[in-house]
Parts: C-alpha cells; sequence; structure tokens
C-alpha cells in the first residue's frame, strides 16, 4: 500500500483508487473545493474516477412538504448547481460520475 502526502481536502470515502464525496445540505461552493480535490488526485495519478453522492434538486419539495424546507435552500448542495460545474470542466480532465438521492427512495412509513 502506498501512502501519498498530497495537500487536499481529505475525501469522504477512499478504495481502489475511487474517491468519494458526499454533499448533502453543505453550500455550494463545497463542490468547487471537492471538484479540484479530484483534479489533483487525478493529476498526481492516486484517483481514477470521482463519485458524488448528493440529493436531487426535487427533493426540495418533499422537504416542504414535510416541514423541513427551511434547513435546505437553492443555494445548498443539490444536483443543479453541481452538473454546471462538471460541463465547466471544474474537474480538471478527472472523471466524474454523479448520484442524485430522489424522493423515490422517501418511505413514509419508516
Amino acid at each position: 500500500m502506498f501512502s501519498y502526502d498530497v495537500p487536499t481536502h481529505q475525501i469522504d470515502y477512499y478504495k481502489n483508487s475511487v474517491a468519494i464525496e458526499t454533499e448533502w445540505n453543505n453550500k455550494d461552493p463545497f463542490y468547487d473545493r471537492d471538484l479540484n480535490n479530484f483534479r489533483l488526485l487525478h493529476e498526481f495519478d492516486i484517483i481514477s474516477v470521482g463519485v458524488f453522492i448528493t440529493r436531487a434538486t426535487e427533493l426540495q419539495k418533499l422537504f416542504d412538504e414535510l416541514g423541513k424546507g427551511k434547513s435546505y435552500g437553492t443555494s445548498t448542495t443539490h444536483m443543479n448547481r453541481l452538473i454546471p460545474r462538471i460541463e465547466a470542466d471544474g474537474s480538471g480532465g478527472c472523471p466524474v460520475l454523479a448520484f442524485a438521492i430522489t424522493d423515490k427512495l422517501y418511505d413514509p412509513n419508516k
């Protein structure tokens, strides 16, 4: 196993050259930080791909219905804030895969 001392933000999860970041309700500039981190780690040949797990923008409607909408908002991390950053090559050539948690996973009985 190799150890690298690279001055970047600590990745949430890392295994087999895959870096995973979970962004649920941070301010959206955190995406810029994470994408830049993916870029640096990819340039150092530490990661092959960066992965985001975030929330679907449409979840805001569900949060509003549940009375939790004020805790979330348009300037927090959700898919509509991530996609333009990826399309603008924010990862600098590092391949990025993004997953959005949707309301289909909500179970009102739990």
